[in-house]
């Protein structure tokens, strides 16, 4: 197998790449945030019924505020990373085969080699490769043609490193 596609030099392209990869990162907050403020709401519900209830209010306001904050801190990330990474956009290509996945942005050029691949998720615009557990880089569907998507997905699907559909 040997694909190689351009990355045009589009300014929306870095803030959607810096976006799908802080998903991944941040999911965690918006967790922690949700339980927060549910162990928050279920403090104020329960004092109510309290007579020394009020003791207990401005630690349940606290922890409805601090998650109502970790939820919003995900999307702020991504809106920030959208903004500043516009000024990033530069020509870039992919090269993938067998062995590894050759990524050249502008002057820099970094590969990954698939022995190293923990797994691949799916998301809508991209592949994201894990190394061990963490995102290292994605693998843009829409820049590749159609064949040769099909021809990395059973690559991927072979390897184990992502689901059959």
């Amino acid at each position: 197998m040997h694909i190689r596609f351009d990355v045009p030099a589009d300014p929306a392209y870095p803030g959607r790449v810096a976006a799908a990869l802080s998903r991944v990162r941040l999911r965690r907050y918006g967790y922690i945030g949700a339980v927060l403020v549910a162990v928050g709401a279920i403090g104020l519900a329960v004092s109510r019924g309290f007579a020394r209830g009020d003791r207990i209010v401005p630690l349940c306001t606290a922890l409805i505020v601090g998650g109502l904050l970790s939820m919003l801190y995900s999307p702020w990330v991504r809106l920030r990373a959208r903004r500043r990474s516009g000024r990033y956009a530069v020509e870039g290509a992919y090269d993938i085969t067998d062995d590894n996945i050759m990524m050249r942005s502008g002057s820099e050029s970094g590969g990954i080699a698939w022995d190293g691949v923990a797994q691949v998720r799916d998301t809508p615009e991209f592949w994201i490769v894990y190394v061990g557990r963490m995102p290292a880089t994605v693998i843009p569907r829409n820049l590749m043609s159609a064949e040769d998507a099909e021809t990395l997905r059973g690559f991927m699907v072979k390897r184990g490193l992502l689901p059959h559909r």
